[in-house]
């Protein structure tokens, strides 16, 4: 039986939050103001972690620093984010865990529910060739609307999404021996779904749920308690 290996991103693969980042990111260079997105910024991560704020409103509240231009516009933004931010937080052992189930000829797929275009770099920063993540609306222009498209790749929808990726291939999960590395709570649907559920660094619930369920756990970063 083929292997799928799936990987969330943030507070798995990557030290942190592509999102929260972002926003820091953008205040840094005076895109966004602090004093009114940051305090907004940190209550949206710690309700993410908490797995209390809702699909819609967590993917658009990010998607919406994007609004007003189009990709292209972004581009030097997105790479210098990339080179200065993100990259130094992939430590060794997420490359190597990546790597090694490269080597052993499975289909490696990231699975986040980051936008798009946040994520398709580090997606190929980490060598990873397919990526499931949330999609951007974009208007007539090709600007950023601050909406999303389709189905959001967040909790229930990271596994609806998955399931759309391999029937568009033909193929279905009972197909494949598959496995799943994630720390969050919001990713239990498809933590649940697949054969190797494996919790990387997990947020207090996903811990708890991992342990009355017998599910491995591995520890990539190390983060206070």
């Amino acid at each position: 039986m083929p292997r799928l290996t799936l990987f969330d991103l943030d507070h798995t693969l990557l030290d942190g939050d592509s999102d929260a980042l972002w926003c820091e990111f953008l205040i840094d260079r005076g895109l966004l103001d602090r004093a009114e997105f940051e305090p907004r910024n940190r209550r949206m991560a710690v309700d993410y972690q908490a797995g209390t704020v809702g699909v819609q409103a967590f993917c658009e509240f990010y998607i919406s620093t994007l609004v007003g231009r189009a990709q292209s516009q972004w581009e030097p933004l997105r790479r210098a984010f990339v080179d200065q931010v993100v990259a130094p937080r992939i430590g060794r052992a997420a490359h190597d865990l990546v790597a090694r189930h490269r080597a052993q000829g499975d289909l490696v797929v990231m699975t986040t529910a980051t936008n798009r275009f946040i994520t398709e770099p580090t997606a190929v920063l980490l060598g990873i060739e397919h990526l499931i993540a949330t999609e951007c609306e974009f208007d007539d222009a090709g600007a950023f609307t601050g909406r999303t498209r389709g189905t959001p790749n967040m909790r229930d929808g990271k596994l609806t999404r998955l399931q759309a990726w391999l029937a568009e291939r033909g193929s279905n999960l009972a197909e494949w021996e598959s496995g799943f590395y994630s720390d969050s709570i919001n990713d239990l649907a498809l933590l649940s779904a697949v054969q190797r559920p494996i919790v990387v660094d997990p947020d207090r619930r996903l811990a708890h749920e991992a342990a009355v369920r017998g599910w491995p756990t591995l520890q990539l970063y190390a983060r206070p308690a």
